[in-house]
């Protein structure tokens, strides 16, 4: 068995062509969603980077694992204490680690471990290759590696290639003698010069007056990210920027595909396509950032090609990214291990039959502290601390109507949200239970300040908004964070 991962960070599906993007940004990863399953609700449990790819290898909730910001206790995975044995249990429990049980060389070629000093990243990898910058790669610095690895290796038998491309992420990097090639093409219709009014009434990082993060300072080493939306040429530049990263990526996932075919692998592969999270384009009001309990966010693509099983289906129903592991132990007739919280969707691949949730609980801890419930066609936002967005405490978006968040309606539909807490509440409960820990890891982050990316720059941000003419925000900051104020 031959198995190929694709972990693309930071790509929304909706800027996909197989998701029904109108930009033609991905022919190849289109081509491998007409030849497999693709899934439309599928979501990391815990975003962004850090939290959501330490849920996916250990095959566990944040608030189980422990690990859901970027820095604090809270962004390191926790300690087995008294029941660790000679090795820790992701050696053979990680997903890697599983694979490895399983008779597969498992290869690994990202810098990702080093990038957050995650290293329980690498655990269950028989080879590691550290791409070297940080993730600050753009593809041209990834391919070469996976190439040389797969003309070495590739014709051997049982091995798994997991393989991170880092170009959708912020700022958008691709080299300039690219070009454009969506220089001619619309912008999202959604995205309007009312939409954008309307954005600039918000306050907040990465909001369209500071898109890098606090900040609206020219990045003179990437002219393809603009650090302030003005307008919608601005605007225009923003998209035209994330989907440069995507399509540029795609062409060097294209070569990669060369390379195999004309090994002779591509027909017995199997190809996982998918991302730690998404990137919000105004959901919230917020653009190039992953920083959310939302759609936004937290939405990932899936795109599974496994030869001998399900050709060109479209799986609508709630999954979380953490469910990998199960699906796998199930596909290698293998029980899922203890420790996992997933649960397999092995049926979707295998015959079309699905393994729908009823809803589906997504946390968010290092830029806002945040858990969202996604059920039916509802998205429920609960605010703990709001990174300075000013975010009301309860949200609500009926996400047929309103898929990119503009019209929060929880002041209307209290029916709704009063459903949404529940369905909250008996995650919580379940979650609690079956843990070793009495601590919340996101009240964790709240003691001890609050989320990594707010924590202690709210001064400096009210003197942002004072130069800016945007002091009334002030007043209202205060009343939340006090104590920053201090």
């Amino acid at each position: 068995m031959r198995m190929l991962v694709l972990d693309l960070d930071s790509l929304r599906p909706d800027h996909l062509g197989c998701y029904g993007y109108h930009r033609e940004t991905s022919p190849n990863i289109d081509k491998i969603a007409a030849e497999g399953v693709r899934f439309t609700n599928y979501y990391t449990s815990d975003a962004p980077c850090l939290p959501s790819r330490t849920a996916l290898m250990t095959g566990q909730f944040g608030i189980h694992n422990g690990a859901v910001g970027h820095g604090g206790t809270a962004a390191d995975l926790r300690h087995e204490g008294p029941k660790r044995a000679f090795q820790d249990r992701l050696v053979r429990e990680s997903l890697p680690g599983f694979l490895r049980s399983e008779g597969l060389r498992t290869v690994l070629i990202s810098p990702f471990a080093e990038r957050h000093s995650s290293w329980h990243f690498n655990a269950g990898f028989n080879e590691i290759y550290n791409t070297g910058n940080c993730g600050m790669e753009s593809a041209e610095e990834v391919t070469p590696t996976v190439l040389d690895w797969v003309k070495r290796n590739a014709k051997e038998d049982n091995w798994c290639l997991y393989v991170n491309y880092w170009d959708p992420h912020t700022p958008y990097r691709v080299p300039s003698d690219f070009g454009n090639p969506f220089e001619n093409d619309a912008i999202p219709e959604w995205l309007t010069e009312e939409v954008l009014e309307n954005h600039k009434r918000l306050v907040g990082p990465h909001s369209v007056h500071e898109i890098d993060m606090y900040w609206s300072n020219p990045i003179p080493q990437f002219p393809r990210y603009p650090v302030e939306i003005k307008n919608m040429i601005d605007m225009k530049k923003m998209i035209d920027g994330y989907d440069c990263g995507v399509r540029y990526m795609d062409e060097h996932i294209g070569r990669i595909f060369k390379e195999l075919e004309n090994q002779g692998l591509m027909e017995e592969l199997v190809i996982v396509i998918t991302a730690d999270h998404g990137e919000n384009m105004g959901e919230l009001g917020i653009y190039g950032e992953h920083g959310t309990a939302d759609h936004g966010t937290c939405r990932v693509p899936m795109i599974i090609r496994w030869p001998g099983m399900n050709q060109g289906h479209v799986d609508n129903g709630l999954h979380y990214s953490l469910d990998l592991a199960p699906t796998l132990a199930e596909m290698f007739n293998k029980p899922a291990k203890t420790s996992w919280d997933g649960a397999s969707y092995a049926s979707v691949l295998k015959s079309g039959e699905t393994s729908d949730r009823e809803f589906l609980v997504i946390s968010q801890c290092a830029h806002v502290c945040q858990r969202g419930v996604r059920f039916g066609d509802w998205l429920y936002i609960r605010t703990y601390h709001d990174g300075y967005h000013l975010f009301d405490k309860e949200m609500l978006f009926n996400l047929k109507e309103d898929p990119y968040e503009q019209n929060n309606i929880a002041s209307e539909r209290k029916d709704i949200c009063k459903e949404a807490v529940y369905y909250l509440n008996e995650w919580h409960d379940e979650m609690m239970k079956t843990m070793d820990y009495d601590i919340d890891p996101l009240w964790t982050v709240m003691k001890e300040g609050g989320p990594f990316h707010a924590n202690g720059h709210l001064k400096m941000y009210a003197e942002r908004l004072k130069q800016t003419g945007r002091e009334d925000a002030i007043p209202k900051l205060k009343k939340r964070h006090p104590k920053e104020f201090e």
